[in-house]
């Protein structure tokens, strides 16, 4: 039996698993017992690829932020996964969520007591004021970017390590921090939940300090990393859940085993031996698909429904993706029924038509450049190309990562656009540098296939701005591939950020949605769910494809494996 898990019904699915399950002194059920997750033991992840960055001021993508969600925490955060409303953000370091002023321009926010780094030392305002100043350091912060987009800070701030302390930052005293804002941001608690959003010792973390080290905050500790290979976690004898009421660290360690080519990771969790019955992954692959109905598998499957966007995202800056028409002949041309094919069949994925998926709040159902079944309208598309002057077609590279899936996405993108005599040359990188280079406008070639997904699922205001805010565009970090710069589409992302009625603006993120399309900066292809296979002896485990919650994972039985 497959057993399908929404984000809207994770936390019931779950309780179930949860219900003898209760905070101990080491963060985990001490009962025993039952199918619960209990203390203790390791967890394993079986992962393809090594995670982009250590460092939370660096790393940006759904599978390190789950990974930093272990050992770093931050004033706020996002739910556990087996909560009500798992899109719900909530206190963390802070006492409670922000007080916002009347005008909506500051914010307060109290830290809790006894605080500590693993090291011991105390994490006060002034640790938690440093590590968020990171965000502006030109080489270090090329994390999330809501921190910049919203914190009040002259045009040349760059950070702790060259322009000093953050003058948008107060810390009146050691449990209070004050930030000033630029615009009013109703959803700055949301802010305060991103990754880069934590606090760090004053004056560390310069330069490379944090490629291979971390100081944490959270339950886990690095005890060992060897890139490309592994991560080992520990305990971190200075974290207290007394002070945590999102992660249940029920796990002693945990161990993330890199470089596993995807047909191998599958492998072991179907043959389920030794240290595997504590094991978990990514999302199984479609060559798999059909094994998993093996009576002696089929109750471990879990399904999540998709809340990410797999997109081509068109450099506007180059010709002749700078025309209109020819970005909308791409979307026109490109066979979204044979892309799900590609991704695994309709188990693993839907075409997608717009940038907010339909999981996401805000989303508004529409088809600017529909075609019968999906598949394509090349005549449609030869006719705008000849609008543009390139009626003989064009060639152009495309950014891929070095995965099947995604090439098998791209070689399907290569077969559709070829009937309109245009050439896609493959440019494959390493998947652990792949969003650092498409990232780097330098770096970029003519187009990019990646996936986004919503920072805070609750409003769309994350889903579609980032992707096309020219001002925004960075060289470092860069999230608007297509590097499009409209007046109008920049004023009209301020206007809907400072709504204070969150309802009327997440209906107007889904105008503004069709109002992008318009302009075709990309070509929306894919909604790609997801079909896991955690080991026998996980429990916990509410697999997501945006992020799944490592912090409320552990094991049946600690003895087994």
């Amino acid at each position: 039996m497959i057993k399908k898990l929404t984000r809207a019904s994770a936390g019931l699915a779950a309780a179930a698993l949860l219900l003898s399950a209760c905070s101990g002194g080491s963060g985990g059920s001490e009962d025993g017992g039952g199918d619960g997750p209990v203390s203790g033991g390791t967890v394993h992840m079986l992962q393809n690829a090594d995670f982009s960055y250590l460092d939370p001021a660096r790393g940006w993508d759904g599978g390190v932020n789950a990974f930093y969600r272990l050992i770093y925490r931050g004033l706020t955060m996002q739910a556990a996964g087996d909560a009500e409303d798992p899109n719900a953000i909530v206190p963390d370091l802070a006492e409670s969520l922000g007080t916002a002023s009347e005008d909506g321009l500051t914010w307060t926010y109290t830290l809790k007591d006894d605080l500590k780094f693993d090291n011991g030392d105390p994490i006060t305002s002034a640790e938690m004021a440093f590590g968020i100043s990171r965000a502006w350091d030109p080489e270090i912060g090329i994390g999330s970017p809501y921190l910049k987009k919203t914190i009040d800070a002259p045009e040349d701030y760059q950070g702790p390590y060259i322009s000093g302390e953050h003058p948008g930052i107060e810390t009146p005293d050691e449990n209070t921090i004050v930030f000033h804002l630029k615009e009013p941001f109703p959803e700055f608690d949301n802010v305060l939940a991103q990754p880069n959003a934590v606090p760090f010792p004053v004056d560390s973390g310069a330069g490379d300090e944090f490629i291979n080290d971390i100081i944490a905050s959270g339950p886990y500790t690095l005890e060992t990393y060897t890139p490309g290979s592994l991560i080992k976690l520990e305990r971190n004898e200075h974290w207290d859940p007394d002070t945590d009421d999102v992660r249940k660290a029920y796990p002693d360690a945990w161990e993330f085993e890199i470089g596993l080519e995807g047909a191998t990771i599958d492998e072991r969790l179907l043959a389920g031996q030794g240290g595997d019955v504590n094991a978990i992954s990514g999302r199984v692959q479609p060559a798999t698909l059909a094994r998993l109905q093996s009576p002696e598998v089929a109750d471990r499957v879990l399904t999540a429904d998709a809340y990410c966007t797999t997109y081509m995202g068109m450099n506007t800056t180059k010709a002749p993706f700078d025309q209109v028409e020819v970005r909308q002949a791409i979307n026109y041309a490109i066979d979204r029924e044979s892309l799900v094919t590609a991704s695994g069949g309709t188990q693993l994925a839907d075409p997608a038509t717009t940038i907010i998926p339909p999981s996401v709040t805000g989303h508004r159902d529409f088809d600017l450049y529909p075609s019968d079944d999906n598949a394509g309208d090349p005549d449609q598309a030869v006719e705008l190309l000849t609008e543009a002057g390139l009626e003989d077609g064009f060639t152009f590279t495309l950014d891929i990562r070095s995965q099947p899936a995604m090439q098998a996405q791209a070689e399907a993108i290569q077969q559709a656009l070829a009937e309109i005599d245009v050439e896609v040359e493959l440019n494959v990188i390493d998947t652990s540098t792949y969003y650092e280079t498409i990232g780097t406008p330098s770096q970029q070639s003519d187009a990019a296939i990646t996936g986004w997904c919503p920072d805070w699922a609750s409003s769309a205001s994350t889903m579609v701005p980032p992707l096309v805010d020219g001002d925004a565009i960075t060289d470092k970090g860069n999230t608007n591939l297509a590097q499009i710069d409209d007046p109008e589409i920049n004023d009209r992302i301020d206007q809907i950020m400072a709504m204070t009625d969150l309802e009327a603006a997440n209906q107007e993120w889904g105008a503004f949605d069709e109002e992008v399309m318009a302009l075709a900066p990309m070509a929306p292809i894919l909604w790609e769910k997801g079909i896991f296979l955690p080991g026998e002896n996980i429990a916990g485990y509410i697999p997501n494809t945006s992020m799944t919650d490592l912090t409320i994972i552990g094991l049946k039985d600690p003895s087994l494996g």
